[in-house]
C-alpha cells in the first residue's frame, strides 16, 4: 500500500497540473470566472436535473458561455451531491438532460489505470466557436469548480486523454 498512496498523490496531482496547464494554454483570459458551486438540497436518490427546482437557472442557447455557467454549475452542484459524484457519465448525462449539446462534450476516466478511483474528474462542454464551460469534481478538489475559458487550438477543452461518449 505504501507504494499506491505516492502514485495517487501524483495522479491527483497530475489532473491539477493538466487543468492548471489547459486553463494557461487557453489563455489568461481576464473574463474567465471560478466559481464553486453549492451543495444543492435535492435528493441523492433522484436523477440530478436543473429542471426539478422552480428557480433553476434554464439553459440559454443563444447566450455565451458565462450565461451558461449557472446552470452548468447548477447541474455540477447536483451530481456532486448525489451517490453517482464519482461517475463522468453521471455529470454528462444530466448536461444532456439539461439541454446541452453531447457532441460538444468531453470526459476524463473515473478509474485509474490500475482501478482506482481518480483523484480528480474533469468534463467541459465547447460552446460556440471559442468557449469552454469545464467542470472538475473530487476529493483532490474538495468543492466542485465549474469555469469558462477559451478553447483550445484543436477546439478542444480539455488536455489529454478523454473517453468516447458513446452511450
Amino acid at each position: 500500500m505504501p507504494r499506491r498512496l505516492p502514485a495517487l498523490r501524483l495522479r491527483g496531482l497530475m489532473g491539477v497540473v493538466l487543468l492548471m496547464a489547459g486553463l494557461a494554454l487557453a489563455g489568461c483570459a481576464p473574463e474567465s470566472t471560478v466559481t464553486p458551486t453549492a451543495s444543492p438540497s435535492a435528493s441523492a436518490e433522484s436523477t440530478p436535473s436543473a429542471s426539478t427546482t422552480p428557480d433553476a437557472p434554464v439553459i440559454q442557447p443563444d447566450g455565451s458561455a458565462e450565461d451558461n455557467l449557472p446552470i452548468f454549475s447548477a447541474i455540477t452542484g447536483q451530481v456532486w451531491a448525489s451517490e453517482n459524484r464519482a461517475s463522468g457519465r453521471a455529470y454528462i448525462d444530466a448536461l444532456i438532460a439539461s439541454g446541452f449539446d453531447r457532441t460538444a462534450m468531453q470526459v476524463t476516466q473515473d478509474l485509474t489505470t490500475v482501478g482506482n478511483p481518480v483523484e480528480s474528474l474533469q468534463f467541459s462542454v465547447r460552446w460556440g466557436e471559442d468557449e469552454c464551460l469545464i467542470g472538475q469534481v473530487g476529493p483532490s478538489t474538495g468543492e466542485p469548480v465549474t469555469v469558462v475559458v477559451d478553447q483550445l487550438a484543436e477546439g478542444r477543452c480539455l488536455v489529454g486523454n478523454t473517453r468516447p461518449i458513446d452511450w
